[in-house]
């Protein structure tokens, strides 16, 4: 019996696969099949209440490569704030309108679904 973790749409399974001899006839039932474990998010430093009323979310799954703002900091409309890898690109996410930035709720290395939110501002 041999014993592997496969990779579907970034959920792991693992999977056990027994090896017959020749001749053999294999066994007909249905595959055993762990449940998938969700990826341990870190939590994002931020203060209590500072959530902003707008809101930046992630346009699709990928991982958090940079964080180009923290709390506090003054951004204009098209003002890179994240830059998410997804496919093997960097895709920048920039900030929608002017305004302040409320919270961070992603840090680097951070897996993050589409529609997540990276980033509040006011």
């Amino acid at each position: 019996m041999k014993n592997y973790r496969i990779t579907v749409n970034g959920v792991a399974y693992d999977v056990s696969v027994e090896e017959l001899g020749a001749g053999e006839a294999p066994a007909v039932s249905a595959p055993v099949v762990a449940a998938p474990k969700a990826p341990a998010k870190k939590a994002p430093a931020k203060a209590a209440g500072a959530e902003g009323s707008v809101k930046v979310n992630a346009p699709m799954p990928g991982k958090i490569v940079a964080v180009k703002v923290k709390a506090g900091d003054s951004v204009k409309k098209g003002d890179v704030v994240i830059v998410l890898e997804a496919m093997k690109m960097e895709n920048e996410i920039c900030a929608a309108q002017d305004g302040k930035i409320a919270s961070v709720e992603v840090a680097v290395g951070d897996m993050v679904e589409g529609g997540d939110v990276l980033v509040s501002m006011n």
